[in-house]
């Protein structure tokens, strides 16, 4: 039987990152929700959920997606939305080199336009090859990338860290880009 905490999971993601009109909800400009009232809203649309399950799925998501404010009375998403939000993130020095999964059949595409935002609000970066492997095996045969992250921020790319440590960018032109061993 597959852990609930997935199907919980999923739909945070939906709702925190990308529809939260679908059970009424209004996110604040940081990507805020109040947690009582999306469980509210939640029951309300047939999604049976209760504090102890956003609690748990908060606790245990192991790229720590979502977030609690200091006071533990809101939540949002912490990266990866299609929706406008400012998560209020400043510029950061990137490591030389940072790594994009993703599928083969798109790499043509890539290595032409480089990597693009596409529905969401930044390009996600991994600090590592395993990281971006596991990313870009849910999306077909793995290729891995490695972007020249010194390189783009020395001229003059803004990078920014997500604070379950995803790195972020707006666009990764192809000549920051190349192919990372296997894959």
């Amino acid at each position: 039987m597959p852990d609930p905490r997935i199907k919980t999971s999923k739909f945070l993601s939906y709702v925190l990152r990308h529809k939260p009109e679908s059970i009424g909800l209004t996110l604040d400009s940081g990507g805020w929700a109040e947690t009582q009232v999306l469980i509210d809203l939640a029951n309300t649309a047939g999604k049976q959920l209760t504090l102890e399950q956003v609690q748990d799925v908060v606790a245990w998501n192991a790229k720590q997606r979502f977030s609690f404010s200091p006071d533990g009375r809101r939540i949002r998403a912490v990266q990866g939305h299609s929706i406008a939000v400012d998560l209020k993130l400043e510029p950061v020095q990137p490591p030389e080199s940072l790594f994009h999964g993703t599928a083969k059949h798109s790499l043509d595409s890539i290595l032409d336009k480089g990597l693009l935002k596409m529905r969401r609000q930044h390009v996600h970066l991994s600090l590592d090859v395993d990281t971006a492997s596991a990313v870009g095996r849910r999306h077909g045969e793995l290729v891995v990338l490695t972007v020249a992250a010194g390189a783009m921020c020395r001229d003059g790319h803004e990078f920014f860290r997500s604070e379950n440590g995803v790195w972020l960018v707006d666009h990764v032109p192809p000549m920051y880009l190349s192919l990372t061993g296997d894959g």
